[in-house]
C-alpha cells in the first residue's frame, strides 16, 4: 500500500551495506521469497591485527594468506501491508599463520538481520530492524557509517543494533516520526592485565567499550512542496556503560580506581532538517543541529557540541549508483586517559565522517565498485584531550555474472590510520579472488 505522502529519509550505510559495497558476493537475490549462496574466497592480508607500524612481532607474523568459506540464506515475504526480510550470514575465514595475540588460526563471524514493515494505513507505518553480529572486524562491529574503534579484535565480540520507527501523516501538510533505537557492544577481552607489582594494569576492551546506547527521537514533518519535506526535530541519547570494571588507578589503592561507568553520558539534541526529492532517481537528506552532553559521573566535563549529518543518493542506470554523506557527533571510543587523578578523563570522541559509494554495471556481466571514507575522530578529555585519529579506508571491487546463480569476484581493500597518539598508526592491505553460487 502506498503512502500518500513519499518520505526520503535519511541514508545511512550500515556495517552490512558497506561490506556488501565491499564485497559484491554478499548480495542477496530479493526478486524472490528465499535464496541462497555460498561464497568461496582466497586472501592475503598484510596486517591481520592492524599492528602499528614499526612493530616488533616475537614469534608471529604481521600477514597471512588465508581462505573464506561463507554461506547465506535470505527470506523476503512481501505481503499486502507487511514486508518481512531475514537473513544471515556465516564466515569461517582460516588464516595459514595464526594472528598475533589470537587462540586460533580461524575467525568465525556471524551476521543476523531482521526487517518488519507495516502500514496499518495511508496514513500510519511501523518499521522494526534488527541487526546482530559476532564478529572480529571493525567493519562488522560498528553501528551506522562511524567506527567507534579501527582495530580487528579477536574473539566473540557482539553488536546488536535494533530501532523501531512509527510514522504518522496527521494532515496533507503536517506528519511526525516517533523512534527508538538501542545499541549493545559485548567484547570478549574482558580481563584487566596487571603490569607489575606496582599495582598499574591495562584495562580491558570490555572496561573500555561495553555499553548500552539508547536513543529516542520524535520529528515533526511539514510538507513544504510536493517533493520537499521540511523537520524539527528532538532527540534524546543515553549511553551506560556496563562493564563495571576499573579503567583507570592504581590497583594496590582501591580508593583511586577510576570505574568505567564514569564516561556515562546523557545527550539532548535539537536540529533542523529536510528531506527532498530532486528527481525520482536523485534523493537528498539533511540535518543540522547542536547536541547538550552531560556525564552523569562527571559533571565537570559537561559540554556543547555541533550535531549533522547528510546524504545523497543517485540512480544513473540500470543497476548503477553513487551515494554518499557525511556526520559530525559523539562517538563511543577505545580511547582512555586521565589528569589529576579523576578530574579529567577521555569521555568519548568526537567523529566527523564522510564516505561514498559507488557501484557500476559496466557490462551486462561485469560489475564495479568503489568504497572511499575519511573519519577524523577528536578526543575529548584526559591527556588524550584535542588529540586524533585520522581514518582513511578505499575498497575496490569487481564482480563478472557468468550466469545467474555462478559468478566471481575480486577485490582490494586499504585501511591507514595516522594519529598523533603514538602507538596508533597502521596500514593495512587486503586482495581477494573468490567464487559465489546462488539458488
Amino acid at each position: 500500500m502506498k503512502k500518500v505522502i513519499a518520505s526520503v529519509g535519511l541514508v545511512a550505510l550500515s556495517a552490512s551495506g558497506v561490506q556488501a559495497a565491499l564485497d559484491p558476493g554478499t548480495t542477496a537475490d530479493t526478486s524472490k521469497p528465499w535464496s541462497v549462496s555460498a561464497t568461496l574466497r582466497g586472501f592475503y592480508d598484510d596486517n591481520v591485527q592492524c599492528v602499528p607500524d614499526n612493530t616488533t612481532l616475537s614469534g608471529a607474523s604481521r600477514g597471512s594468506p588465508g581462505y573464506e568459506i561463507s554461506p547465506m540464506i535470505m527470506v523476503n515475504l512481501p505481503l499486502e501491508q507487511t514486508t518481512l526480510t531475514l537473513g544471515y550470514v556465516y564466515s569461517f575465514k582460516y588464516y595459514e599463520n595464526k594472528p598475533y595475540g589470537s587462540a586460533d588460526y580461524y575467525d568465525q563471524s556471524h551476521d543476523f538481520n531482521v526487517s518488519l514493515s507495516h502500514y496499518f494505513s495511508e496514513r500510519y507505518q511501523i518499521n522494526v530492524r534488527d541487526s546482530f553480529v559476532i564478529g572480529q572486524e571493525p567493519d562488522l562491529l560498528r553501528a551506522g557509517n562511524t567506527y567507534t574503534t579501527f582495530q580487528r579484535i579477536s574473539g566473540n565480540n557482539l553488536r546488536n543494533y535494533g530501532s523501531i520507527n512509527f510514522e504518522a501523516q496527521i494532515t496533507p501538510k503536517l506528519g511526525a516520526e516517533l523512534g527508538y533505537a538501542n545499541t549493545f557492544w559485548s567484547f570478549a577481552d574482558d580481563k584487566i592485565q596487571q603490569v607489575s607489582s606496582d599495582g598499574s594494569f591495562y584495562a580491558s576492551r570490555a572496561g573500555l567499550m561495553d555499553d548500552l546506547d539508547h536513543m529516542i527521537h520524535l520529528d515533526g514533518r511539514w510538507q513544504i512542496q510536493p517533493q520537499t519535506i521540511g523537520i524539527l526535530g528532538y532527540q534524546l541519547r543515553i549511553v551506560d556503560y556496563t562493564a563495571g570494571q576499573p579503567i583507570g588507578g592504581n590497583l594496590l589503592t582501591p580508593s583511586s580506581l577510576i570505574m568505567s561507568d564514569i564516561r556515562d553520558s546523557t545527550m539532548h539534541y535539537g536540529y533542523l532538517g529536510v528531506d527532498h526529492n530532486f528527481s525520482p532517481d536523485l534523493t537528498g537528506s539533511a540535518r543540522v543541529g547542536a547536541r547538550y552532553n552531560t556525564y552523569p559521573n562527571q559533571s565537570s566535563q559537561d559540554d556543547v557540541s555541533p550535531y549533522g549529518q547528510a546524504s545523497l543518493k543517485y540512480t544513473y542506470g540500470p543497476e548503477s549508483y553513487v551515494q554518499g554523506g557525511l556526520s559530525y557527533d559523539y562517538s563511543q571510543s577505545d580511547m582512555f586517559s586521565y589528569t589529576s587523578g579523576a578530574d579529567n578523563v577521555t569521555l568519548n570522541g568526537q567523529a566527523g565522517s564522510v564516505f561514498a559509494v559507488l557501484r557500476h554495471r559496466i557490462t551486462p556481466k561485469l560489475y564495479g565498485g568503489l568504497t572511499a571514507q575519511f573519519q577524523d575522530t577528536t578526543y575529548y578529555g584526559g591527556t588524550y584531550n584535542n588529540k586524533n585519529d585520522l581514518y582513511y579506508l578505499l575498497g575496490l571491487n569487481v564482480e563478472y555474472r557468468f550466469t545467474h546463480n555462478f559468478s566471481a569476484q575480486a577485490g582490494y581493500n586499504y585501511d591507514y590510520v595516522d594519529s598523533n597518539i603514538p602507538g596508533r598508526s597502521y596500514d593495512r592491505n587486503r586482495v581477494y579472488v573468490g567464487v559465489t553460487a546462488n539458488y
